[in-house]
């Protein structure tokens, strides 16, 4: 039986919202540091132009994507399980070869579908773990900003739903599963859509606290956001992930003008 729009679309938001709250600072990511720089922060914003645009002017880019996914989503997956996300332990690493034989074997199904989702998700962990760990966050935050807004304007303009529906479309031989996109129920949500939720989570994941607030506000807004698809049939899932960000910095700004009087009366 086909899952509707409304639970489906709440499943995805609840992954998008999860993998906001899963990265953690692993050991060895300060290491990173050597290696890092602000120019890291243009990485978000190429990943959703430089994609859309390769698929729309170069053939068989969405099926390199495809394969590129088929390999490195299931790694990077494992990476999470054992290194980057909260709670990783070594020995879970391996849950990731049993996600994606779920994802294999129950293709087309809501199993098979949940399966390739959480694998998607972990792998996001991973990306946006190691973003944050090159890239000062002052700067990735604009990064975040910056996919957000070239997301809409795609949008908008119609340049993204061709090219989208290439990359959902293309898939690899044998039957293996299609981990470039997530497709869960009735709904669609790009990889990008969950990298960019991956690391704004990364970005906070020195203060639990925020993290766990940005995870919870991710939803909400996002879950607001979503009542346009009552109206339109495409939506930048990007853009709840900036406007969380947008209302952690104006709340922490306002925070802090409160608390700076209170600190000058002797």
């Amino acid at each position: 039986m086909a899952l509707g729009f409304v639970p489906s679309d709440a499943c995805l938001l609840a992954v998008q919202a999860g993998v906001v709250l899963a990265p953690r600072i692993p050991p060895g990511a300060n290491g990173l540091k050597r290696v890092g720089g602000r120019a890291w922060a243009v990485v978000p914003l190429a990943s959703v132009v430089l994609v859309v645009f390769a698929i729309r002017y170069v053939s068989d880019t969405a099926t390199g994507l495809t394969y590129l996914a088929l390999v490195a989503v299931p790694l990077l997956a494992a990476a999470a399980l054992g290194w980057a996300a909260r709670g990783a332990r070594v020995w879970l690493a391996p849950l990731a070869a049993i996600l994606f034989a779920v994802a294999w074997g129950a293709k087309g199904s809501l199993v098979g579908e949940a399966a390739a989702v959480l694998l998607s998700a972990l792998s996001c962990v991973t990306l946006g773990v190691l973003l944050a760990a090159v890239t000062p966050a002052s700067w990735l935050k604009i990064g975040i900003l910056l996919m957000a807004g070239a997301d809409t304007w795609l949008v908008v303009t119609d340049l993204l739903q061709a090219p989208n529906a290439t990359l959902i479309a293309a898939a690899p031989g044998g039957g293996l599963p299609q981990l470039q996109s997530e497709v869960f129920g009735s709904v669609t949500m790009g990889y990008g859509d969950l990298f960019i939720a991956a690391v704004l989570g990364a970005v906070l994941a020195a203060d639990p606290r925020r993290q766990r607030a940005a995870a919870l506000l991710t939803f909400v807004v996002a879950a607001l956001f979503d009542l346009l698809f009552f109206a339109v049939n495409e939506l930048p899932a990007t853009v709840p992930v900036a406007l969380t960000l947008i209302i952690l910095e104006l709340w922490e700004a306002y925070r802090r003008r409160r608390l700076r009087p209170a600190m000058a009366t002797p």
